[in-house]
């Protein structure tokens, strides 16, 4: 084996079923958390549809949920360089009513 082709010590292997490589569909994200974790709710809204499920739900540590934050927003810049400035449009309003943990400061 060539010295190029020998795995890196700190190299993860990350392998990712058909079924999760699909993807969901979310217009909607929902954030709560408590002292201990952030949860992300990705939501499927239709227009005219009054209920919608939560799709996906992804449970972070603070940490990584600060780390994420961050890893968008540097993908966002990266986008926004070669594609032009994201259009923030106007959400609808929304009711949150569907249940789960309220937000905690």
């Amino acid at each position: 084996m060539a010295e190029t082709e020998k795995p890196k010590g700190n190299q993860l292997n990350i392998e990712i079923s058909e079924e999760v490589a699909d993807g969901i569909y979310s217009n909607l994200a929902i954030i709560t958390h408590s002292n201990s974790e952030f949860v992300l709710d990705f939501v499927r809204v239709m227009p005219g549809v009054p209920k919608a499920k939560v799709r996906a739900r992804v449970l972070l540590t603070p940490q990584h949920a600060k780390r994420l934050m961050r890893a968008l927003a540097d993908n966002i810049s990266k986008f926004e360089q070669v594609h032009g400035q994201i259009k923030d449009t106007e959400m609808p309003q929304i009711p949150m009513n569907f249940g789960g943990p309220a937000a905690q400061a």
